[in-house]
């Protein structure tokens, strides 16, 4: 196996982690995608739109995954991320940034993927400027 599949399979957590209690932490995929659907529904709506989006490409593009170290990092992300997302609608979401280790852990499909959702983030936060300042008078 090539060190890049070792880092890849690597946990971030400080202490080793057994696969029972890494079992225990994950949901099986479909309810862990049902979950994290439903968790969008707290969010903005346009936040909400590309987060769906997103998740469903993920987890469909995913789907005929079968190595088992993949599907379980695969799931665990999934299911950081949800721990992540806000439980109810009084709940303020605040983005958080990455942890540099997992950028040294991406391949360089998956940093092209997070340069592309970068730039889909910011056309969505876009600031819309109003009548007077982007124009010239005349």
């Amino acid at each position: 196996m090539r060190s890049s599949f070792l880092r890849l399979a690597e946990s971030i957590s400080k202490g080793p982690l057994k696969m029972t209690e890494a079992s225990a932490m994950l949901y099986p995929p479909i309810p862990l995608y049902r979950r994290i659907l439903r968790s969008h529904r707290y969010l903005p709506s346009d936040m909400r739109s590309l987060g769906d989006d997103y998740v469903k490409s993920e987890f469909r593009r995913h789907k005929e995954v079968s190595n088992p170290v993949y599907i379980m990092g695969f799931l665990s992300q999934w299911k950081v991320y949800l721990d992540q997302m806000p439980q109810n609608p009084n709940a303020a979401y605040s983005g958080k940034r990455l942890d540099p280790t997992v950028f040294e852990k991406m391949s360089n499909e998956q940093l092209g993927q997070l340069y592309e959702l970068m730039h889909v983030a910011k056309d969505v936060w876009k600031p819309v400027q109003t009548g007077g300042e982007g124009e010239e008078k005349s």
